[in-house]
């Protein structure tokens, strides 16, 4: 089923440049180059956002950098060494900065 009324043409809103687009392909492959030499390293990443975390870098694929934040509060879990750790996804055009700690 079409979401197309019959009898409207779709109208663009917006059109990423094509340079843009390759821009921002290289630099998600240059952070991803990287990253997967960091991996398993403690790094804070700070965003185009202002948004700093940091964390384990623990992976980075198809332009998202996965970063385990350690949880501050006490363990939930109930069985013993229950790891209350969580998985951030980063998307890599998003970010301003990573640096090693």
């Amino acid at each position: 089923m079409s979401l197309q009324q019959q009898g409207q043409q779709e109208q663009t809103l917006y059109r990423m440049d094509p340079t843009t687009r390759q821009n921002l392909k290289s630099i998600q492959d240059h952070i991803a180059n990287i990253s997967k030499n960091h991996v398993n390293k403690p790094v804070r990443v700070e965003t185009v956002d202002g948004d700093v975390f940091e964390g384990l870098l623990i992976h980075c694929e198809r332009g998202i950098l996965y970063l385990r934040l350690p949880s501050h509060s006490t363990s939930r879990g109930f069985v013993p060494g229950f790891q209350s750790d969580y998985v951030l996804p980063l998307v890599l055009f998003n970010l301003l900065a990573i640096s090693l700690l």
